[in-house]
């Protein structure tokens, strides 16, 4: 194998391997049953939050007792994952109809110095108003990116801005706040919408 060939192998095989590394983690982490020290990794997803809404309420987990609700953290710099995502989210909650009436879905920014309450009302007009924001003070932010074992994190850029990597996982939780499983976002906006209608 030539030396350019070796060179451009090298980078492929690390994202392989990154890719598979953070597949896997996944698995274990939200397969149903997973176990560590005796309880349900998924029983361990989710919790406690007080966060405020694009609107400027306080909102915690409590309020949202009584419906089945998804769960997806972002930020509104976010070029491309985010948008797509909140517009499957729109579609979805569409798809359901008056059925869908109490359904809610949480976007949590992961980047509250910039996403402001005011930042995220603005940004979330373009998408089914039963999306809420939150956002809060930093603290408040890493606490709930911690309960539901979601990642976030600054990456500078070149030009001394900088953008968030993040847990692109949509989270499906029960009427109760339990945590149901990663919610499959990407098939048909009605199918998705039966499976989350389902736990109503």
């Amino acid at each position: 194998m030539s030396p350019v060939n070796r060179r451009l192998l090298l980078p492929l095989l690390v994202f392989v391997l990154g890719a598979a590394a953070l597949a896997a983690a996944a698995f274990i982490t939200f397969a149903p049953g997973s176990r560590q020290g005796g309880q349900s990794l998924a029983s361990s997803v989710g919790g406690p939050f007080t966060l405020t809404t694009a609107e400027g309420r306080t909102l915690t987990d409590k309020d949202l007792r009584g419906a089945p609700f998804l769960v997806f953290f972002g930020f509104t710099h976010c070029p491309d994952i985010c948008p797509t995502k909140l517009f499957e989210i729109s579609e979805v909650l569409r798809a359901a109809g008056a059925k869908g009436e109490k359904l809610k879905a949480l976007f949590v920014t992961v980047d509250p110095e910039r996403d402001t309450a005011e930042t995220m009302k603005s940004y979330l007009g373009s998408f089914d108003p039963r999306i809420v924001g939150l956002t809060g003070e930093r603290a408040a932010i890493d606490a709930a990116i911690k309960a539901y074992r979601a990642y976030s994190r600054k990456v500078p850029l070149k030009d001394g801005d900088y953008t968030m990597d993040h847990t692109a996982l949509v989270y499906l939780m029960d009427k109760n706040g339990g945590f149901v499983g990663a919610f499959n976002i990407e098939r048909p906006p009605a199918e998705a919408a039966q499976e989350w209608l389902r736990h109503l």
